[in-house]
């Protein structure tokens, strides 16, 4: 007697549904890609589609190795059309794990040392209220350290934890390294010893254990941009794109106000105040403070928004111009619209931080007008005076011009 054991629930059928496909170009449609991008992703997605069907693919089957399997289907195919095939039907696949339509990408259990480390980020984030700048710089500082304390089945050495392990390791990783990347190494390591503590898992706070490492102060003036140069700078801008009209409030921003980079970014609608002339600043460590809305950064901020932002629900003030129209993710992004603005007057500046030049400009300006070092700090918001002391080298400079010459033996005064 034969038995047939048949299935409840019918087999998924072969292939990729074409209403997917067209629910997706509609999402790309709303994020404001433009109609022959569309066109060019329509192309890649019916070719996967007929790839699928011929592959005996169901829509549950989809996964990372299926686009591998894709774009490398025909061999020595162009870098370009792979790359943009690539792209395409990783997006698709990501929109299709956001409606839970293919399965999510399988989530693997970490070490102890990545549960930790992600477990040390969350408290400078949270209990620290550290920027996430700060957070990158000292994170994998951690991170190198606790790989070295890795014993190979994913646990850490029994020692890990103690101070003369963590100076031992500070010693032998100082060797060929400068003086600012042992420091940065001994901040990160008193911070993780002080973590360590708050959670319990030392019965003593070692982070006096750990040296610190002497950081001397600057003994030249920071680079800077001249009052010339900065008016020059942002008359090249074209404020007749969109791009321009944008460039030119995030130019005016840190010219005018001295906002760092990393404020720029956070700046969100609800924080330009237009009735009473202010601007909301989220600066380090989550500090909130208010300046001055100048009337000709308001007028830039104002024709932007009303005539050059991009249609988005998304609060940031500044978005990419290109679909999709997200927000700037990290400071690296301003970073660019600064050095683009250089090479357009042919300004070619020696040092690192762009946009922090500007910043150094107005303080600059503001000693040289009589300004003291504690208004000055109060504009550019630094929590200590010491950082606002190395720009009292600008007024000796000044004081060369004016002072007379020391008298010496013989010389009549």
């Amino acid at each position: 007697m034969e038995a047939a054991i048949h299935s409840s629930e019918p087999p998924e059928p072969i292939g990729l549904p074409s209403d997917l496909i067209e629910s997706f170009l509609d999402h790309l449609l709303h994020a404001c890609y433009a109609k022959h991008t569309l066109y060019k992703r329509r192309w890649v997605l019916s070719t996967f589609a007929q790839w699928v069907t011929d592959q005996g693919l169901a829509l549950s089957d989809l996964d990372d190795t299926v686009v591998t399997a894709f774009a490398d289907r025909r061999p020595g195919a162009p870098d370009d059309r792979v790359q943009l095939e690539r792209s395409v039907i990783r997006r698709f696949l990501s929109y299709l794990r956001d409606r839970q339509l293919v399965l999510p990408i399988p989530q693997c259990k970490g070490s102890v040392s990545d549960e930790l480390h992600a477990s040390f980020l969350s408290h400078l984030r949270d209990s620290r209220g550290l920027a996430e700048n700060s957070i990158q710089v000292y994170g994998p500082y951690v991170r190198q350290y606790l790989s070295s304390q890795n014993t190979g089945d994913g646990s850490l050495a029994a020692h890990a934890f103690d101070a003369s392990t963590m100076r031992s390791y500070l010693l032998a990783h100082s060797v060929g390294k400068s003086s600012e990347v042992i420091r940065l190494i001994a901040v990160a390591l008193r911070a993780f010893c002080r973590f360590l503590f708050l959670r319990g898992m030392i019965t003593a706070d070692h982070s006096s254990s750990i040296p610190t490492v002497k950081k001397w102060s600057q003994s030249t003036v920071p680079a800077f941009i001249t009052p010339e140069q900065q008016c020059a700078i942002l008359a090249a801008v074209d404020r007749s794109t969109h791009s321009g009209c944008r460039d030119y409030a995030v130019l005016l921003l840190l010219a005018r106000l001295g906002l760092r980079a990393s404020e720029v970014i956070a700046l969100t609608l609800d924080d330009i105040l237009w009735r009473t002339g202010e601007i909301v600043i989220h600066g380090k460590g989550r500090k909130v403070e208010h300046a001055p809305l100048l009337q000709d950064v308001g007028e830039a901020l104002a024709n932007y928004v009303q005539n050059a932002r991009p249609s988005s629900p998304l609060r940031q003030v500044f978005l990419r111009t290109w679909a999709p129209h997200v927000g700037f993710t990290g400071p690296a992004a301003i970073g660019h619209i600064v050095r683009r603005a250089f090479v357009q007057v042919g300004f070619r500046p020696a040092s690192r931080g762009a946009a922090h030049l500007f910043r150094h400009g107005l303080a600059t300006m503001m000693i040289r007008q009589g300004a003291s070092t504690t208004e000055i700090a109060y504009v550019l918001r630094h929590r200590s005076e010491n950082s606002t002391a190395i720009y009292a080298k600008v007024a000796f400079d000044d004081l060369r011009t004016v002072a007379r010459p020391w008298p010496t033996e013989g010389v009549a005064s």
